[in-house]
């Protein structure tokens, strides 16, 4: 079915369209993916992804797949524009990761790369769903954390090559990231209308805004997260990028990875699993894996403060429930984990 073949035309980038079948199923057949006598295909959207052009293709006969394209925009909000070349880095990262077995088994097998239009076609892992269902239930399995935990602990390890280094730096994402997580969040009079996802939010918003020690902690970190580091890190380690199936987890959508500090992506877990109210024994979980690392267990907590108040009242919301009075809580334990990092992730 799939013949593994790196195309490199045209030059002129193709924009898929996935409203047209008949358009999806030409590219797929006229690139070697899939057989003329494999259509019809099916084609869906695969998950609730905000930055690319994601479908699962079926093929006639055959096993489906993920077809992914990045635009240089932001699928979900085409105002924004967004790095052109991150589904090549996420070619870069699968890559990287291949020849190391812990890593690469929990994540899907890329199975065809279309430089030229920046399409990655990836195996299909499965349609049980993510863990964002933790923000409604609180619940995840000790033994799908403690993969999640161990998965982070091996991508620590994976050697990058100097030839392999520039790609993976992904400056351009992270340009986009640290706009989006350190600094439009606490911005006065950003255009979010905050007080129509919670009401009251936006005075919570602007308090938080306005609490100058707090911004320019979040600046600090801003700097940090920016500068160039030697470890591989996922880069947006959530629930929307973990994936049940039947041997626990699997996990997708590394195109926001580069080389920085581990402890990015430890924070990062530990901020969804508070905004999930999973409760303390899965944050000691965290805790007790980065000090097994020897993690510096502050700048965790700084980067978990720093993400809990971007899902908050920035712009990459979360399917949350709860109201207010919560909310309040979780913004001041953002604060409290920036301005009090030494604490830990209490």
């Amino acid at each position: 079915m799939y013949n593994g073949a790196v195309v490199t035309e045209p030059v002129e980038p193709a924009f898929l369209d996935a409203d047209n079948r008949a358009e999806i199923e030409r590219y797929v057949v006229s690139r070697g993916i899939v057989r003329a006598d494999e259509a019809p295909i099916g084609v869906a959207s695969a998950g609730d992804g905000n930055m690319n052009l994601a479908l699962r293709v079926t093929p006639a006969t055959g096993r489906s797949f993920i077809l992914k394209q990045g635009r240089p925009w932001v699928a979900k909000y085409k105002h924004i524009p967004a790095p052109f070349e991150r589904t090549l880095v996420e070619a870069a990262f699968y890559s990287a990761v291949g020849s190391h077995p812990s890593v690469a088994g929990r994540m899907p097998a890329v199975l065809h790369l279309d430089r030229a239009n920046h399409v990655l076609v990836l195996e299909d892992v499965g349609d049980a769903g993510d863990f964002t269902s933790i923000y409604a239930d609180a619940a995840i399995p000790a033994s799908a954390l403690d993969a999640l935990l161990e998965w982070l602990e091996r991508l620590a390890e994976v050697p990058i090559p100097a030839d392999g280094r520039a790609i993976l730096a992904n400056r351009a994402m992270r340009a986009l990231n640290h706009e989006h997580i350190f600094h439009f969040p606490l911005v006065e009079a950003n255009g979010l209308d905050l007080d129509g996802i919670t009401p009251g939010l936006g005075r919570e918003a602007s308090t938080l805004a306005a609490d100058r020690v707090y911004r320019d902690a979040v600046a600090a970190l801003g700097h940090r997260y920016l500068a160039d580091g030697q470890t591989l890190v996922h880069g947006d380690y959530f629930p929307g990028s973990w994936l049940k199936d039947g041997h626990g987890v699997r996990i997708i959508d590394p195109e926001f990875g580069f080389l920085g500090e581990p402890e990015f992506d430890c924070g990062i877990m530990a901020a969804h699993l508070m905004i999930a109210g999973c409760g303390p024994a899965a944050i000691e979980k965290v805790r007790v894996s980065a000090a097994r690392r020897r993690l510096d267990i502050g700048l965790v907590a700084a980067y978990a403060g720093v993400e809990i108040m971007r899902r908050l009242i920035g712009v990459a919301q979360l399917p949350l429930a709860y109201g207010l009075d919560r909310k309040q809580l979780l913004l001041q334990r953002s604060r409290r984990l920036v301005l009090e990092a030494h604490r830990g992730l209490s």
